[in-house]
């Protein structure tokens, strides 16, 4: 008992505050403005110190590989199974709202406001990818102009040979500084995000019961179908009976971290310390999971779906015709890609999406509207789907 005891007592008081936030956030909303601001401090002390240990995992796992031919490897083959899990949510959820069609929906009355960029899709390519200074790397807006300066700095570490030497100590001890920091910050976990889902339930709770509950209700089930069935089904590509094991004992404390903070981007520490557990080679878990918070997402891939279909519902159109379909496959990619690892990311694919359907302005607010309260289960299936995502690759590539 003490041993079970010793080795799920973090799980144990996480559960514990989500629970007594629950209760609160129930029984109680009107003090949940008084308890948010600890869930909110430590989410800003995780967000912090997340940013550095993305820098440091990925440049180390790049400089520290031995085979240049291993890395590229890995860049493929990753590659290859975020994209085919992507398509796969995507493909699946197609089948859900044909096998079991939404009626009854219509357009809101309630306007959403929603700050459109008017910059050139040039320069938002541009901003995309790099930013115009240093210090703008390291904000969790730019994850991708992160990672690129981190591969890059990464292969400039290799490159340098005998000299860089110090450099590759450096940011091997970064790293390894940084997992202990994380270490730290996770210690306040059950009062942070017991905290921070208190509010989640004060405030999203009555929503998922009014207009929205016939699409809301077919995507939460079908994203714990999802969840379930086919990350058993990857986790068994990848090692078997034995992965399928491993995966379901080590995801339990990422899933409560998502669904706390509805942030890949938060989730990541407890899915770097899972796939320790794993037994994932660093060398590949330090460039999937960090690579995956921000280009992996199941969950944006299934609501990207949902809200399609929807929209298409209040406007009377047809879905499941084929180019309509081929096209809502396209926009899902880029939109599990554009979907940022924060809380109710993803607006820029929606007006993407809007932009490309030409839909009216009244399907505006319940693309918005369901991409917001479908979030605490889409980043579940974002965050956790990259660890499963790493022991896919792990299986192909051997370090």
């Amino acid at each position: 008992m003490k041993e079970v005891l010793k080795n799920y007592s973090g799980i144990i008081f996480l559960l514990a505050g989500i629970v007594i936030g629950s209760i609160i956030g129930i029984a109680a909303p009107g003090i949940v403005e008084y308890i948010k601001p600890l869930g909110d401090i430590f989410l800003n002390l995780l967000f912090v110190s997340v940013v550095p240990l993305v820098f440091f995992a990925v440049s180390n796992s790049i400089a520290s590989l031995e085979q240049q031919s291993k890395f590229g490897k890995i860049i493929l083959v990753m590659s290859f199974t975020f994209l085919f899990f992507i398509l796969t949510a995507a493909v699946f959820t197609i089948c859900a709202v044909y096998l079991f069609p939404v009626s009854g929906v219509s357009g809101s009355s309630e306007a959403v406001a929603e700050t459109v960029s008017e910059d050139s899709w040039g320069n938002r390519i541009v901003s995309f990818f790099t930013v115009g200074e240093f210090t703008q790397l390291f904000s969790r807006q730019n994850m991708l102009a992160l990672l690129i300066f981190a591969f890059m700095t990464g292969f400039a570490a290799r490159k340098s040979g005998e000299k860089g030497q110090p450099f590759r100590l450096f940011i091997a001890s970064g790293y390894e500084v940084m997992k202990e920091l994380l270490l730290l910050i996770m210690k306040i976990a059950p009062i942070g995000l017991g905290a921070y889902f208190a509010y989640q339930v004060a405030t999203l709770g009555p929503q998922l019961f009014g207009f929205y509950a016939k699409p809301l209700g077919l995507y939460y089930i079908a994203g714990i179908v999802y969840f379930f069935v086919f990350f058993s089904l990857y986790a068994f590509m990848a090692d078997g009976q034995k992965g399928i094991r491993s995966f379901w004992t080590n995801a339990v404390y990422p899933t409560l971290t998502a669904l706390s903070t509805c942030s890949s981007f938060a989730t990541m520490p407890a899915n770097l310390q899972a796939a320790t557990k794993i037994g994932i080679p660093n060398s590949i878990a330090n460039l999937v999971i960090p690579i995956g918070t921000t280009l992996h997402k199941n969950g944006s891939s299934m609501s990207s779906i949902i809200k399609i279909y929807v929209a298409f519902l209040i406007i009377g159109r047809d879905f499941f015709d084929p180019a309509n379909l081929l096209l809502a496959l396209g926009i899902t990619v880029f939109v599990s890609i554009v979907a940022g690892g924060i809380p109710n990311g993803g607006y820029i694919g929606e007006m993407l999406m809007i932009s490309v359907y030409q839909l009216p302005q009244e399907a505006i607010p319940a693309v918005i509207i369901i991409g917001t309260l479908v979030d605490p289960l889409a980043t579940v299936l974002n965050a956790v789907g990259d660890i499963v995502a790493a022991m896919f690759v792990s299986r192909f590539v051997k370090v």
